[in-house]
């Protein structure tokens, strides 16, 4: 086996074991969402929206908490911003000089930063639209419950909620999986052991607080 192929066989098997991962979590969850973290924290907070939408007085309480959800989104879009710039800065030049002259030596490395920034870049719009989300729901969590529209809007409210909370998710998940690329970057080889670690940080962090043992 020519040796220009092994670093192109870790890249591939890396990428295959995430694709295989998420495929799998896919589907347990649409059989099981009970089972992933996931699935049922965003069904925790639909029915958190459910039981404040009766309860007159509630509406501080339900728009500091979506502050809070709010605020944690807001860190961790701005952190994914600065990630995105960072790298840029120190390898949007090579990235644009590899663009120019595309060879088999240096076309893996191009490939590996140009999704470094890509998944940093998704991290970003995922944390970003979970804002969006996540303030769309204060808005209606704040009309008061004897108002005829708040009793409409409900399930938008949940619906909103749902959404930022998996957006959330999702930007955060894309953020873990910067590491694999990170080692790809720095050594090709380095790539498939650091997969497999990601992987590992995954299961955990798909565990639902229910199945997590309390020493």
């Amino acid at each position: 086996m020519p040796s220009a192929l092994i670093p192109w066989i870790s890249f591939g098997a890396s990428i295959l074991l995430v694709i295989a991962y998420e495929w799998r979590i896919h589907h347990i969850g649409k059989r099981q969402p009970e089972r992933l973290a996931r699935y049922a924290n965003a069904k925790l907070r639909m029915h958190w929206v459910t039981s404040l939408a009766d309860r007159p007085g509630a509406e501080i309480v339900a728009v500091q908490a979506l502050r809070n959800s709010l605020m944690a989104a807001s860190i961790s879009a701005s952190t994914a911003a600065l990630a995105v710039m960072g790298a840029l800065s120190m390898s949007g030049a090579s990235l644009a000089a590899n663009l120019a002259r595309w060879s088999g030596e240096n076309a893996l490395h191009t490939v590996l930063q140009g999704m470094l920034v890509g998944i940093l870049f998704a991290s970003y719009v995922c944390s970003a639209m979970s804002t969006r989300h996540y303030s769309h729901a204060s808005f209606i969590m704040s009309i008061p419950v004897d108002r005829p529209e708040r009793n409409e809007l409900n399930t938008a409210a949940a619906t909103h909620v749902r959404r930022a909370g998996l957006m959330y998710s999702w930007g955060l998940r894309l953020f873990l999986m910067v590491l694999p690329v990170v080692a790809g970057v720095v050594h090709p080889l380095a790539m498939l052991p650091a997969t497999l670690l990601l992987i590992g940080g995954l299961v955990l962090f798909d565990q639902p607080a229910n199945d997590v043992e309390v020493d």
